[in-house]
């Protein structure tokens, strides 16, 4: 059974993964360039660090229902995180073998809201009448796989959108993308040097014109300075939007980023020859403080924003 839950966990991420690259156009422009470059012969060698989701804190959805998903298939839920500003919870889970990516669920805490935004969000997730995970069938990939691509609830309007992005952007990126992948990480720390220190690997994207994110400096680095992080800015993208006629309309909104991880490798360790280190042996779990600069990868630009009506 385990063997099992291991071949359906990797037709999972296969699915995560196909979906997500042929949306996120910077995969292949930054894998593209890592193999002119001659830091990697093929994108096998990249480690995928975590993938993330977002969620909505509210009654039948949230972490409680889609980590029902990993925990199921041998991930192990670790270490909490609060993020106050941004009204957010989070849980990652450590996977069943070193050669799958952590997995890092973050939730809206949809109450800490004001009134006019809890009921556009209630108003949506209203349509999910139980929680959807408990009547998936967890020992199949094709199931778990379309329920991670599919709607749970009603398109939503652009004037909805806009008044969530207005107070909570993850909110309005939830509401249009669902449970939709929000990033892939790169692993830095496995690349050859001089590229597996972040630095290096930030100018190489840089040199590039790859957009970062800036938010608290291009590079984000822990406070035990093990953990350093950075990502793109997620490209824009065609949201679709209801109109009061019944017809649609596209508008650009965030997509989803690329995320990059550098985990140094903790003090009791470093006495090792670089060709035995091993997961283990390096920094684990997250950093808050990292993390909440990160989240605003997904921030809008209301400038790009002008409508395209489809009837």
């Amino acid at each position: 059974m385990v063997k099992n839950k291991i071949l359906i966990l990797e037709r999972v991420l296969h699915g995560l993964i196909s979906r997500y690259s042929r949306l996120v156009p910077e995969i292949e422009t930054i894998t593209q360039a890592m193999i002119k470059a001659g830091i990697i012969s093929s994108r096998e060698q990249i480690e995928n660090d975590h993938i993330a989701f977002r969620t909505l804190g509210v009654d039948k959805l949230g972490i409680q229902s889609l980590e029902r998903i990993f925990l199921h298939l041998g991930y192990t839920k670790k270490d909490p995180y609060f993020f106050a500003e941004k009204k957010l919870n989070a849980y990652w889970y450590a996977p069943p073998e070193d050669r799958f990516p952590r997995v890092f669920i973050s939730e809206l805490r949809v109450d800490d809201l004001s009134k006019k935004a809890q009921e556009i969000i209630h108003w949506y997730t209203n349509h999910v009448k139980s929680d959807p995970t408990v009547k998936l069938d967890l020992d199949d990939a094709d199931a778990i796989d379309a329920f991670l691509h599919s709607p749970l609830w009603p398109l939503p309007s652009w004037s909805d959108y806009q008044t969530l992005a207005n107070e909570s952007e993850y909110a309005s990126w939830v509401i249009c993308n669902r449970y939709y992948l929000n990033h892939f990480t790169f692993g830095v720390h496995g690349l050859a040097a001089p590229f597996n220190d972040m630095r290096h690997f930030v100018d190489f994207l840089e040199k590039r014109r790859i957009p970062l994110n800036q938010a608290g400096g291009t590079i984000k680095t822990s406070p035990d300075g093990k953990l350093v992080q950075a990502s793109t800015l997620a490209s824009m993208v065609d949201g679709l939007f209801s109109l009061p006629d019944g017809t649609t309309e596209h508008r650009k909104i965030p997509g989803s980023y690329v995320e990059f991880a550098e985990r140094k490798v903790l003090d009791e360790y470093t006495h090792l020859p670089p060709n035995k280190i091993e997961r283990k042996h390096r920094r684990e779990g997250f950093e808050a403080q990292n993390a909440d600069k990160i989240f605003e990868s997904t921030y809008r630009n209301d400038q790009v924003n002008k409508p395209k009506n489809n009837d």
